[in-house]
């Protein structure tokens, strides 16, 4: 049987990270675009040079026309230029915005019957973005944020307890910046609530330091963004979708009404199958829940006027 195409937008650290764990895993062949001459090609042919070592029979190519996406199954879209210290996200609103949208539409004319996770930032804004261009049917259009914002949930909490990341689930909603929303009632130890393990001080600290976890790396590395974290999300992601897992995991989804938010993609819990968000699943939610989740939305609303669509 064919494997699935898988076309990876942005061969720098996200893109190239990203397409080597999908063939590792042998999700599907993948095709790495990217404007840089050379570089996807040299980077797939390195890959490639490992597989007789880490023994997968995936195959890799990279390319720097972006027709080389042509009858994907699914698209991962990294491309766009990386946050510096100093920069939220927000900031990168602009000038992803035109590289994102370039790429939204040669994803529509190349590849229309793919299923998209956009991993640029603005996160959500570009989901949007990616939306409007592609005018797909918005259950093939996800952003990749709730994933990764909880593994670093997940982590700190680990951390803090000296347990294994293997016993910890966590949730983290809204959209992917400052006002993210961390739930400590949805945030487990083997089926613990967190609030019977830790002071609420310490899980306070937590919550922090989950919304600024993408900053904490960006000061330390200085000329870059995460990328390990980041692609180990979409792969999850991508696995979910493309051997049809129905995984519960929290993304950048298209609200039709769910926790009262309209026509706006916001990370919310959604089921991943084969094609896309299968289905958003609603979570009893406190007022004050509720309330940080509405302001979260608010503020992707208010960056995508931003726009010029």
């Amino acid at each position: 049987m064919k494997p699935p195409k898988i076309a990876v937008f942005g061969a720098g650290f996200v893109g190239a990270t990203t397409a080597h764990r999908l063939v590792e895993r042998e999700l599907g062949d993948v095709v790495m675009i990217d404007v840089v001459e050379g570089m996807p090609q040299g980077k797939a042919l390195d890959m490639l040079e490992s597989a007789p070592l880490e023994e997968f029979d995936a195959r890799i190519t990279g390319s720097n026309d972006p027709a080389a996406c042509e009858g994907a199954d699914l698209v991962v879209i990294t491309s766009g230029i990386a946050r510096k210290p100093g920069m939220s996200r927000d900031d990168l609103l602009l000038k992803n915005a035109e590289i994102v949208g370039g790429v939204a539409e040669n994803v529509r004319r190349f590849a229309p019957d793919a299923v998209v996770i956009v991993v640029s930032n603005p996160l959500d804004v570009m989901t949007y973005l990616v939306g409007a261009r592609t005018n797909f049917q918005r259950h093939r259009v996800i952003g990749m944020a709730g994933v990764l914002d909880s593994a670093r949930f997940r982590y700190f909490i680990a951390e803090a307890l000296g347990v294994s990341v293997r016993c910890v689930e966590a949730m983290v909603l809204g959209g992917h910046g400052d006002d993210m929303v961390p739930l400590p009632r949805y945030s487990t130890v083997s089926g613990i609530t967190i609030d019977a393990l830790l002071p609420k001080e310490k899980i306070d600290q937590l919550i922090a330091r989950t919304r600024t976890g993408g900053i904490e790396i960006v000061n330390l590395l200085k000329t870059g963004s995460a990328f390990y974290a980041p692609s180990s999300s979409v792969v999850v992601m991508a696995a979910s979708i493309l051997r049809n897992e129905r995984r519960v995991l929290p993304c950048a989804a298209w609200c039709m009404g769910q926790y009262g938010i309209r026509e706006m993609f916001v990370g919310v819990p959604c089921v991943l199958g084969k094609n896309g968000v299968e289905k958003i699943v609603e979570m009893q939610l406190t007022a004050g829940e509720l309330a940080q989740l509405k302001a979260s939305a608010d503020h992707v609303r208010e960056n995508v006027q931003r726009l010029k669509l």
